[in-house]
């Protein structure tokens, strides 16, 4: 159920651009204090069931001594996963009021593997450097750095950023190219904008949507995978309300249950 995780908030990548290193933007997105909450489901022999839940929360916080925003990212698989697949994950994101991500943690149990990625961000001459982490599941650790002149981001920090950053002008079939890091490396990836849609929450409420299919390259197979198709809000809180993933072994889906503590007032909701 790894893709749950990795697309889930890498969506994460959402409206990202390939612009120069730091990257300071406005917060028009939201505040401290919003919790998000999703329902997963998994495509059991042509049935969907659901199999955990996910929350994501966002508060003002220090980093470092310096102002920040923390977000952390919680998602649990129910017994009915446990089954099949255990899946205990907790991501930990930190980012500057102007959104450049400063830090990240993912600590994951999946079946009987237990792993961390870390990545540390720092800014020198107008730079992206950072310094990445792995703990394996056998116990090694993989470190590396990489300084790169273009913005870096990770599956928990791009969202952050990627909600204050205006699509309005794109047309359907637009992409945007961008760059992600794990502890392990980085990948390039691809966001393509496929149209709006209205699409309804678990919490039983329509929302106008922007319909957004993520793509990561695959260097063994020369091309770009389709990874995942985010729906999100069609106003400035840019809050996703459906993700479908395409698995190894099957599909999964994720559902909106709650928006809490938004910034900007829901004009996307359909009565």
């Amino acid at each position: 159920m790894q893709k749950i995780r990795t697309t889930l908030f890498a969506l994460l990548t959402l409206f990202a651009s390939s612009v120069m290193a730091q990257c300071p933007l406005t917060n028009t997105a939201f505040k401290s204090g919003e919790t998000l909450t999703y329902n997963l489901y998994f495509n059991w022999k042509f049935v969907w069931v659901k199999v955990g839940l996910a929350s994501l929360t966002t508060s003002q916080t220090k980093y470092q001594g310096k102002d920040a925003f923390r977000s952390s990212l919680i998602t649990r698989g129910n017994g009915k996963l446990d089954k099949f697949f255990v899946m205990r994950d907790t991501l930990t994101g930190y980012v500057t009021p102007t959104l450049s991500p400063l830090y990240f943690r993912k600590g994951a149990v999946e079946g009987k593997r237990y792993t961390v990625d870390e990545v540390w961000y720092d800014y020198p001459n107008s730079k992206c450097k950072l310094k990445m982490h792995r703990l394996r599941h056998d116990g090694t650790h993989a470190r590396s750095e990489k300084t790169s002149e273009q913005c870096v981001y990770d599956m928990l920090n791009i969202f952050s950023r990627a909600r204050s950053l205006d699509p309005s002008g794109w047309k359907k079939g637009h992409t945007e190219k961008f760059l992600v890091a794990d502890g392990d490396g980085t990948t390039t990836a691809l966001l393509r904008y496929d149209g709006k849609e209205t699409v309804k929450g678990d919490n039983n409420v329509k929302y106008r949507c922007m319909k957004l299919t993520y793509l990561e390259w695959k260097e063994s197979k020369k091309a770009y995978r389709q990874y995942a198709t985010f729906f999100v809000t069609d106003d400035s809180n840019h809050v996703p309300v459906r993700i479908d993933i395409t698995l190894n072994f099957g599909n999964a889906k994720a559902f909106v249950t709650t928006m809490k503590g938004n910034r900007n007032p829901l004009t996307s909701i359909i009565k």
